[in-house]
């Protein structure tokens, strides 16, 4: 069996995320004409992070200064078994092309938001671009401590700040009154581009039209496959608490994880927390998003990333 090859993928993006760079394989390559994510093989004595930075200055002509990790997924391809470490990259200096001749045919930035304009990609970015379109921040709903007018102004304050992913949770109302809130959740973000999942309740989402179902960790534990997405919507994820749990998560195939809690919560005062080191030793070669939870507030995300995190989820720091 051939070893496995190790590859820095940049990620880069610029208008706060929500557009990103794709690269086209030039003639003489393996896939020539296919487009990909820049980057390259990571050489001997390299860390990742020097081979992104290599490889984009080799191939784009820019210097990479501010770069976090972020997912990594192997692939086996007829010529090659490859794993790819895959980082965003949000600043750089120099400009694409300009610096440096292209060592790619063409570049071509794409929305978040959008089918790529570009064809073929090479089919093992197609997980990547999902997860490109997963926001950044979950915003967990507490309408049993907040009340419905509170946590309704919440929302909509929360939409009109940019917040696109929201997870329903309240599991603690009567059922008529859940499916009522989350319902008016969906129809406040129709027309943001945002999406709405519900907490361990695939009945729920169905009958509502939700994006997907959030799993606790106790409802995923026992799963042995994903949910099907006619059945629940396009989204899956879980809560997850260890690394045992966030490995089920991967092996299941869901959409995203939740991981934590990272730091002390007023729910759970007193209870052992993971702190930043051990969260990004666990999520480290995760090959879904990971958000970091528990103790979260707006201004951490950054620090979330710099960790490894896609981003955070937080249920009573939100706007």
């Amino acid at each position: 069996m051939s070893a496995v090859v190790e590859v820095a993928a940049a990620v880069i993006q610029r208008n706060q995320g929500r557009e990103f760079l794709l690269a086209q394989r030039p003639e003489g390559k393996v896939y020539a004409g296919y487009w990909e994510f820049p980057g390259g093989k990571v050489e001997p004595g390299e860390t990742v992070r020097e081979a992104l930075v290599r490889e984009l200055q080799e191939e784009l002509g820019i210097t990479a200064t501010a770069a976090t990790p972020w997912l990594t997924r192997q692939f086996t391809y007829p010529h090659a078994t490859v794993r790819l470490n895959f980082w965003r990259v949000t600043a750089w200096e120099g400009e694409i092309g300009i610096t440096a001749p292209l060592e790619h045919s063409a570049v071509a930035w794409q929305a978040w938001n959008e089918a790529p304009t570009v064809a073929p990609i090479l089919p093992a970015n197609s997980p990547i671009l999902k997860a490109l379109s997963l926001p950044t921040v979950m915003a967990i709903t507490n309408l049993e401590e907040n009340g419905e007018d509170n946590e309704l102004s919440r929302l909509e304050g929360a939409i009109g700040q940019g917040l696109r992913l929201f997870q329903i949770r309240d599991k603690g109302l009567p059922g008529a009154e859940r499916a009522w809130f989350a319902q008016a959740a969906i129809e406040m973000v129709r027309d943001s581009d945002g999406l709405v999942l519900v907490n361990d309740d695939a009945a729920l989402a169905r009958r509502i039209h939700a994006h997907g179902v959030h799993l606790s960790a106790a409802a995923s534990r026992y799963r042995e496959s994903r949910p099907e997405s006619a059945e629940v919507g396009e989204w899956v994820g879980a809560s997850c608490h260890n690394a045992a749990e966030l490995a089920h998560a991967i092996a299941l195939g869901l959409d995203y994880a939740l991981l934590g809690p990272v730091l002390p919560t007023a729910t759970h005062p007193g209870m052992p927390h993971l702190g930043w080191e051990t969260f990004a030793q666990l999520v480290a070669g995760s090959a879904i998003p990971v958000f970091a939870l528990g103790g979260m507030s707006m201004k951490m995300l950054n620090t979330a990333q710099a960790h490894g995190a896609h981003g955070i989820a937080l249920m009573r720091n939100w706007p």
